[in-house]
C-alpha cells in the first residue's frame, strides 16, 4: 500500500479522516444523549423520551435516508453528498447549543444531527470499500477506532465542558465538522481511479472484478437471495443491540447508584472504567480488520457478536453500587461493540458483494436494517419507564443468540473478491 507514495498519501489522510468520521458518527448518533438526557432532565426538568422522541423520530426517517443516501451516492460521488452533510449537522449543532429551553428548536436541531449521520457513516464505509480490497480490514480497523474513542474522549469531554459552559459544548462540536467538511473536500477523492491509481496501491487493475458483472444488482433480485436476508438479521440486530445500549448506559447507571455513588454511578465510575476499558478494546478494531482479511469476513464477525455479550451481560447483571469486575468488562465489550460494528458491516457486506456492487446492495440492506433499529430507544425508553430495564437486557442477549447462528449459517459463502484479498 505504502510502494506507491501518491496512493500512501491519500490513503493516509482518508485514515486520519476516517477517524474523526467514526469519532462524530458514533458520538451523534446516540452517544451524545448519555451527556444530553442527564444536562435537560436537571435544568428543564424534561423526561427521557421527550428528550429523545426528535431523535426516534429521526431514525424512523432514517430507514429512508440510508436508500436515498446511498443511491445519491452512487450517483453523485461520496464528496458531493458528505461535504455538504457535515456542513447542515454542524448547524443542526449550533441549533442545539442555542436552543435553550425552546423544545421546537431542540427538536428540529437534534433531528437534523440524528438523521445526517447517516451520510457521514455511508460516505466512510464506501470511500473505503472503493480505495481498498487486500487492506480493507485493516484500514477499517484503524478508522472505526474513532468510535470508542468518542467513549473515551469525547464523553469525558463533554461532560467535563458541560459543567462549565453548558450546552456551548455543541459549538465547538459544529466547529469540529466544519474543519472535517473543508479538509475533505480539498484533500479526498471518491476512487483511487480519479488519480490514475488502482486499489490498495497496485500497480495492476483488480484480478477479481475481471470477471465481475457490470450490471447493476436490482432490489428484486437482492432480497429473493437468502445471502441478504442472512445479513440483513444478523447485522440488524447487531446495529438494534448497539443502539439500544448506548443510548441508555448512563440512564442505567444512574439507576443503580447507590447513596456512596456521588454524584451518581455512572460519573463517579463507570466513566472511569469506560475510559480504561475502551483503550484496551481499541485495538480489537484492528484485530477484527486483521482477521477479516487474513481469514475473511464471517470468522471476523462471529468473534465480534461474541464481543457483544461482553457488553451486554454485565449490565443486565449489574448490582446496586456497581461491580468493579463486572464494569471492567462491560467497558472492554463496548468497546469492541463500537468500534468492531462499524469496521465489519462494510466488511462483510463487500466480502458478500464486491467492491462494485457494496453500495447497490448496501443501501438496500441498511434501509431494512434501520427498521427495527428506529424502535431501538423507544424499546429501551419503555422498559425503563416501566421499571423493568433489566428485563431488556436480556431480550438483547436473546437477540445476539439469534445473530450469533445466522452468521454461522453463512459460513459457505465465498469472498466476491477472493482473488485481490490476503488470505493466509
Amino acid at each position: 500500500m505504502f510502494k506507491n507514495k501518491n496512493f500512501a498519501i491519500h490513503a493516509m489522510l482518508f485514515m486520519v479522516l476516517g477517524v474523526f468520521f467514526m469519532f462524530f458518527y458514533a458520538g451523534l448518533q446516540v452517544d451524545h444523549l448519555n451527556v444530553l438526557t442527564p444536562y435537560l432532565q436537571e435544568n428543564f426538568g424534561w423526561n427521557d423520551l421527550k428528550i429523545t422522541n426528535p431523535v426516534t423520530a429521526a431514525s424512523i426517517v432514517t430507514i429512508l435516508l440510508y436508500l436515498i443516501v446511498g443511491a445519491a451516492l452512487v450517483k453523485y460521488g461520496v464528496k458531493a453528498i458528505l461535504v455538504p452533510s457535515l456542513c447542515v449537522m454542524a448547524l443542526g449543532c449550533m441549533g442545539i447549543a442555542l436552543a435553550g429551553d425552546s423544545y421546537p428548536i431542540y427538536a428540529a436541531s437534534i433531528f437534523l444531527v440524528r438523521a445526517l449521520v447517516v451520510p457521514l457513516q455511508l460516505g466512510a464505509f464506501m470511500l473505503c470499500a472503493n480505495w481498498f480490497i487486500r487492506y480493507r480490514g485493516r484500514v477499517m480497523g484503524v478508522i472505526t477506532a474513532g468510535g470508542p474513542f468518542f467513549s473515551i474522549l469525547g464523553i469525558a469531554a463533554m461532560t467535563s465542558m458541560v459543567g462549565s459552559i453548558g450546552l456551548g459544548v455543541y459549538i465547538v462540536i459544529a466547529g469540529a465538522l466544519l474543519v472535517l467538511a473543508l479538509l475533505t473536500a480539498i484533500g479526498m477523492k471518491d476512487t483511487p481511479e480519479q488519480l490514475g491509481l488502482n486499489p490498495d496501491g497496485s500497480d495492476h487493475h483488480p484480478y477479481s472484478e475481471e470477471h465481475e458483472s457490470a450490471k447493476p444488482i436490482s432490489v428484486r433480485q437482492l432480497l429473493s437471495e437468502v445471502r441478504a436476508w442472512q445479513l440483513i438479521i444478523s447485522y440488524g440486530i447487531l446495529q438494534f443491540v448497539i443502539v439500544s445500549m448506548m443510548s441508555y448506559m448512563a440512564v442505567r447507571y444512574i439507576s443503580l447508584s447507590s447513596a456512596e455513588n456521588v454524584p451518581n454511578l455512572f460519573v463517579s465510575d463507570a466513566l472511569k472504567w469506560l475510559a480504561l476499558g475502551a483503550g484496551a478494546g481499541i485495538p480489537m478494531s484492528y484485530v477484527l480488520g486483521w482477521i477479516d482479511d487474513r481469514l475473511g469476513s464471517i470468522k471476523a464477525s462471529l468473534l465480534l457478536n461474541v464481543l457483544f455479550f461482553f457488553a451486554v451481560v454485565p449490565l443486565a447483571i449489574m448490582p446496586v453500587g456497581g461491580n468493579t469486575a463486572l464494569m471492567a468488562v462491560w467497558a472492554f465489550g463496548v468497546a469492541c461493540m463500537v468500534g468492531g460494528l462499524p469496521t465489519m458491516h462494510p466488511c462483510i457486506t463487500s466480502y458478500v458483494y464486491g467492491r462494485h456492487h457494496y453500495m447497490e446492495a448496501n443501501k438496500w440492506i441498511m434501509t431494512i436494517q434501520a427498521i427495527p433499529m428506529a424502535f431501538a430507544l423507544t424499546f429501551m425508553g419503555a422498559f425503563n419507564n416501566a421499571g423493568k430495564l433489566t428485563e431488556a437486557y436480556y431480550i438483547l442477549m436473546g437477540l445476539l443468540v439469534i445473530s450469533l447462528f445466522t452468521i454461522l449459517s453463512m459460513r459457505n459463502i465465498r469472498d466476491a473478491n477472493e482473488e485481490d484479498r490476503d488470505y493466509i
